[in-house]
C-alpha cells in the first residue's frame, strides 16, 4: 500500500521514508501492537508485563524491538534486553533481520557496543544486554523497561526473571515485554494468572504472508494436529496429559546445565538404539513407509547408577542413509552396541547395518509388551532423577510427554521415544523389561 501511495504521487519521498519506519500505522498486525499502557491488563488497568504468546514465525521479535524503540524514542531509560544466550541477543535482537539495527530509522538508529553489552540511541537512552545463562548479571542494575525474548526457553528462568523484575524500578511505569513460544513453565503459568499482565496470543499462520510458503507447508504437513504443532505453530500452552508417564516438570528437571558437555570418556557404556519403523507392519516394505527412523544415543555414567540421553538423530532417511548415520554415531561416541526392535523391520536393520560394516555389534530386541507398558519402567528412572538429557532434545521430550498410562497420545509413531526407551533399557541390563534377545555381530 505504501508503494502504491508513493507511485501515485499522494506522498513524497520524504514522507514515504518516514512511513517506512512507522510500524504501528503501516506494517503491524493488530496482535503485534503493544497493549494500551493504561488499560491493557487483564483487569483493564495499567500492566507491568506484556506477555506475547505466539507460534514460531509470528513476528514476536519485531513486536519486541518496536516496544524497545518506542521506549527509547520517548526518552524512557535505561532499559534491559535479555535473551536466552548472549548469541541470541546479538544475532536476533540486535543484528538480526528484525533486530534493532535493521528496524530503526537512520535518524534514530542506536549505536551498538558489543564489548560493553550496550546499545545507545541518539537521544542518550541506553539499554544493557543480558543473557539468561548469567542471571547474576541482572542482580543490581536498575531499569525503566525490559525486553525479554523467548522467556520460556531461558536457562535459570526463575532466577533470571526474579533478578530482572527486582531491577525494574525506575520511572513512572516500568514495563517488560516478554515474548515466547508457549511452554508450560511455572513462571509462564504465574504470569498468565497475574491480573496485571497484558496477554497477546497468536499463531504462525497469522504471519503466513511473510513466511516462505515451502517452509510453512512443511510445518503444517508434518505438525498440524499434533501437540507439538499446537504449541509451536498455534501458540497454545499445553498442560500435562492425564496419566502422563513423563510430566513436563520431570523433563525440565532432567536437563543438564547449559555449560555441561558430555564426552565418551564420562561413560561406562554407550548404546545406540534404532527404531526403523513408523508403521505397525511387520515386513520391510511397510516399515520403509514410516515417517521417521528413530536413532538415539544414551550412556551409563562411570561409577554411577545413572544415565544420560546424549543425542537424537531421528529423521526421514532411506535404509542406507540411516544405517550410515548409525555407523557415524557408533564411531563418534565409541559405542558398545547398537540395539533395534526385532518386531518391525528387524531383518532390515541387520542387513543394512552389516552391509556397511559386518563387525557392527547389533542386538535385536523383541517387544513382548505394548509401547506404553514397555516405557513405564524407563519413566520411573526419570522420576528417580537417574536420567539426564543433553540440551537440544526438545522433539524427543515432546514425544515422551505424550506417553500416558493408557497409551501414546501423539499423532504419529513415537520413533524418538521408542529408541530412547530401548537404549536406556539396554543400559540397565534389560532388567526393566524382559523380552527375548538375539545377538548379532560381536554382541
Amino acid at each position: 500500500m505504501l508503494h502504491q501511495l508513493l507511485s501515485s504521487g499522494l506522498i513524497d519521498d520524504e514522507a514515504a521514508q518516514v512511513a517506512a519506519y512507522d510500524f504501528d500505522t503501516w506494517w503491524a498486525r493488530e496482535g503485534q501492537l503493544m497493549p494500551d499502557p493504561q488499560t491493557g491488563s487483564q483487569i483493564g488497568g495499567p500492566w507491568q508485563v506484556w506477555l506475547l504468546l505466539a507460534g514460531r514465525g509470528y513476528g514476536k521479535t519485531r513486536s519486541g524491538v518496536e516496544f524497545a524503540r518506542k521506549k527509547a524514542e520517548a526518552g524512557i531509560g535505561p532499559g534491559a534486553i535479555v535473551g536466552r544466550t548472549s548469541a541470541d541477543v546479538r544475532d536476533v535482537l540486535i543484528e538480526g533481520p528484525s533486530g534493532l539495527l535493521a528496524m530503526s530509522p537512520p535518524w534514530f538508529r542506536p549505536t551498538y557496543e558489543p564489548a560493553k553489552r550496550r546499545v545507545t540511541w541518539p537521544n542518550g537512552v541506553t539499554a544493557t544486554l543480558f543473557s539468561s545463562e548469567a542471571p547474576d548479571q541482572l542482580r543490581g542494575p536498575q531499569h525503566a523497561w525490559a525486553l525479554a525474548d523467548e522467556l520460556a526457553a531461558w536457562s535459570y528462568i526463575e532466577e533470571a526473571w526474579s533478578n530482572l523484575m527486582f531491577g525494574l524500578r525506575l520511572g513512572d511505569q516500568p514495563q517488560v515485554a516478554a515474548l515466547t513460544t508457549p511452554r508450560p513453565k511455572p513462571l509462564i503459568k504465574k504470569l498468565l494468572q497475574d491480573p496485571t499482565t497484558a496477554i497477546t496470543r497468536g499463531s504462525t499462520l497469522d504471519n503466513a504472508m511473510n513466511l516462505a510458503k515451502s517452509s510453512l507447508d512443511y510445518m503444517i504437513a508434518k505438525y498440524a494436529g499434533t501437540r507439538l504443532g499446537k504449541q509451536e505453530i498455534d501458540g497454545i500452552l499445553l498442560e500435562d496429559l492425564p496419566g502422563a508417564l513423563w510430566p513436563r516438570a520431570i523433563l525440565e528437571s532432567c536437563l543438564c546445565p547449559p555449560d555441561q558437555i558430555y564426552t565418551p570418556e564420562m561413560f561406562e557404556r554407550i548404546v545406540i538404539a534404532v527404531d526403523p519403523s513408523g508403521s505397525d507392519g511387520e515386513n520391510v516394505e511397510e516399515s520403509e513407509q514410516g515417517d521417521d527412523q528413530g536413532i538415539v544415543v544414551a550412556g551409563k555414567f562411570k561409577n554411577l547408577n545413572e544415565y544420560a540421553v546424549l543425542e537424537d538423530c531421528t529423521g526421514q532417511r532411506s535404509p542406507e542413509e540411516w544405517a550410515r548415520e548409525t555407523k557415524r554415531l557408533y564411531q563418534k561416541w565409541g559405542a558398545d552396541l547398537i540395539v533395534a526392535e526385532k518386531n518391525f523391520g528387524g531383518a532390515m536393520v541387520r542387513a543394512t547395518l552389516q552391509m556397511h560394516d559386518a563387525n557392527l555389534p547389533v542386538k535385536l530386541r523383541s517387544a513382548a509388551r505394548g509401547k506404553h507398558i514397555r516405557a513405564e519402567p524407563v519413566a520411573m528412572l526419570y522420576e528417580q532423577k537417574r536420567v539426564k538429557h543433553a540440551r537440544g532434545l526438545g522433539l524427543l521430550e515432546e514425544e515422551l510427554a505424550q506417553f500416558t498410562t493408557k497409551g501414546y497420545e501423539g499423532g504419529s509413531s513415537p520413533n524418538r521415544a521408542d529408541a530412547a526407551v530401548w537404549a536406556l533399557d539396554e543400559l540397565c541390563g534389560g532388567a526393566l523389561n524382559t523380552p527375548r534377545v538375539r545377538t548379532l555381530g560381536r554382541a
